[in-house]
């Protein structure tokens, strides 16, 4: 058991993925023993052996963990972004009691995004090949490679953004009406779903799983603040969630509700819209279509949040919480940060603020200033430089080179080595 248990260790590679409770597993001793019992003699083992394996020393009693299990039979072991990286150092010191935080043995390699799978296929992808060459593929993990994105005419990304802006609005249109002919849904249900969306408006986007602590409802702090952004006569904004609750998150299906509440109500102007069966192909239209992509969990609890990616690689703009790897990404011209004190308690009410501050100062007037092409040009800049910024550094090819050489060379030369 030793020799084997050494040889898996020293050939296993473990990805932590998160730091909420939720994403770690843990069964109680007592139902370890009654399934695992009969397997102790064939193992050579005594049950105390085998269940130390999966025993947080930090809370001896929990049961076995999962995560504990893993973190000690692997040699390789990472978090999925810088930030993360800290945060899963802090949390499971504990295993390494003779380190120092900043030595425990889990490396940070962020996640990245499939470019070809993500990037709008029909109008963006073969600009891309007009402007960059065919070997944009080829040469995606280069920074320096991007930089022709400025060769693109600003009048013809937007153009190009306009046109995928409608696209969505139109599928999620049709999927509104579908409703209502299939289920004979009320009209107030039919505007909720976003039935009088409009593309010429500042549209931002937030779709992810719903649960507490993305904060899918931190916009919707101040209510009346934010009515008078959706409901402004010159300047107005709208907003598109998107997203699916688990099964037994109460919390989750309770905002749900409430954001579908507001978009029945006259008040907001059928500004307010949740599209219904978030999954990939909706997904892509959003990362391709709003105009601001939305993210705003509470820190520390993002551990990458590969929903920005998407966006940015499409010339969306992030608005988002430095946390996860927007720590990375934000450079002050591809996007908007906020959030970055820490704060004790709820930090709700700062965050908030923070967040309409940046809308009303900066990203609405730069999206509603137009020369004389009708283009907003500040706006177009802060396009080019997402891309510019998050295409190359986190694409999956940058994300699997790095697991590659850091991890799997290593583990294979152990393995052919007959270690």
């Amino acid at each position: 058991f030793g020799d084997a248990l050494r040889e898996i260790q020293e050939t296993t590679v473990f990805t932590t993925h998160t730091p909420l409770p939720a994403g770690t597993d843990i069964f109680s001793f007592q139902l370890m023993e009654k399934y695992f019992s009969h397997y102790l003699d064939r193992l050579g083992i005594d049950s105390k052996r085998l269940l130390q394996l999966g025993t947080n020393p930090q809370d001896t009693g929990a049961g076995f963990n999962m995560t504990v299990f893993a973190l000690r039979t692997s040699s390789y072991r990472n978090a999925v972004s810088k930030r993360h990286g800290e945060v899963a150092r802090k949390m499971w010191s504990g295993l390494w009691p003779e380190k120092q935080e900043n030595e425990v043995p889990i490396q940070a390699i962020t996640n990245g995004v499939h470019l070809s799978t993500w990037m709008e296929p029909l109008r963006f992808q073969p600009l891309l090949y007009k402007y960059l060459g065919n070997e944009w593929v080829s040469k995606q993990d280069q920074p320096g490679f991007w930089d022709k994105i400025d060769q693109i005419p600003d009048h013809e990304l937007w153009q190009l953004h306009q046109d995928m802006k409608a696209r969505l609005i139109d599928e999620i249109n049709e999927r509104a009406r579908s409703r209502w002919q299939r289920d004979k849904i009320s009209g107030s249900s039919i505007i909720a779903l976003g039935g009088l969306l409009d593309s010429d408006i500042l549209t931002l986007g937030f779709g992810r799983r719903f649960t507490g602590y993305k904060r899918p409802d931190l916009i919707l702090h101040d209510i009346e603040r934010l009515k008078k952004l959706l409901t402004d006569p010159w300047h107005p904004i709208q907003i598109i969630f998107a997203g699916i609750a688990h099964p037994a998150d109460q919390e989750g299906k309770r905002l749900i509700q409430k954001i579908f509440g507001l978009g029945q109500n006259p008040e907001y102007a059928g500004r307010i819209a949740f599209a219904e069966d978030y999954e990939q192909q909706l997904a892509s239209y959003m990362v391709h279509g709003v105009d601001v992509w939305l993210n705003n969990p509470e820190p520390p609890l993002e551990a990458s949040g590969t929903s920005g990616m998407k966006a940015s690689v499409n010339g969306t703009p992030n608005l988002s919480i430095l946390d996860g790897w927007w720590i990375e990404g934000y450079n002050e011209k591809n996007g908007w940060a906020f959030g970055s004190e820490e704060i004790q308690g709820d930090r709700t009410p700062r965050d908030a603020e923070a967040l309409y501050t940046l809308l009303e100062k900066q990203i609405i007037p730069d999206f509603y200033e137009r020369s004389d092409d009708e283009v907003p040009h500040d706006f177009v800049q802060v396009m080019k430089s997402a891309i510019k910024s998050a295409a190359p550094v986190f694409s999956s090819r940058r994300m699997a080179k790095e697991y590659v050489s850091n991890f799997y060379v290593p583990a294979l030369d152990l393995k052919k080595n007959g270690k």
